[in-house]
C-alpha cells in the first residue's frame, strides 16, 4: 500500500499541472493508502501547503472546489466528444456517457471548497 500510495502521489501531482488528468482524485486516494501504511506520510500529505487542503476540504465536507467540478466534467464531455469522432460503437459509447454522466452528477452535487 506504500508504493501505491506514492504513486498516487505522483499522479496526483502531475494530475495537478496537466488539465487532462485528475490531481485530486490521486491525492485522496492517496492519503487514504497511507492512512493504512504510514500514518507519518498521511500527515505530511495533509499538511503539506499544495497538495493537502483539496484533501483536508473532502475529508472534512466531501467538498470539491468548484473550478475542479467544472473542469473535470468539462474534461469529460471533450473526451465523449472525441470518442464520439473516432468512431466508437454505439453499445460502448452508452456504457462511458453513463459513467461520465453519472461522475459529473456525482461531483457537481458536492459541497464547493
Amino acid at each position: 500500500m506504500f508504493a501505491l500510495a506514492w504513486l498516487c502521489v505522483g499522479l496526483g501531482i502531475v494530475g495537478l499541472v496537466t488539465p487532462v488528468m485528475p490531481g485530486t482524485v490521486f491525492l485522496i486516494l492517496a492519503a487514504w493508502l497511507f492512512t493504512r501504511s504510514s500514518p507519518r506520510f498521511e500527515r505530511w500529505l495533509l499538511t503539506h501547503p499544495r497538495l493537502g487542503p483539496s484533501v483536508v476540504a473532502w475529508r472534512a465536507s466531501g467538498a470539491v472546489p468548484r473550478w475542479a467540478q467544472l473542469t473535470a466534467s468539462a474534461s469529460m464531455a471533450g473526451s465523449f466528444a472525441l470518442l464520439v469522432l473516432i468512431g466508437l460503437p454505439i453499445p460502448v459509447l452508452a456504457v462511458i456517457g453513463a459513467i461520465f454522466l453519472g461522475v459529473s452528477a456525482y461531483l457537481l452535487t458536492r459541497p464547493t471548497a
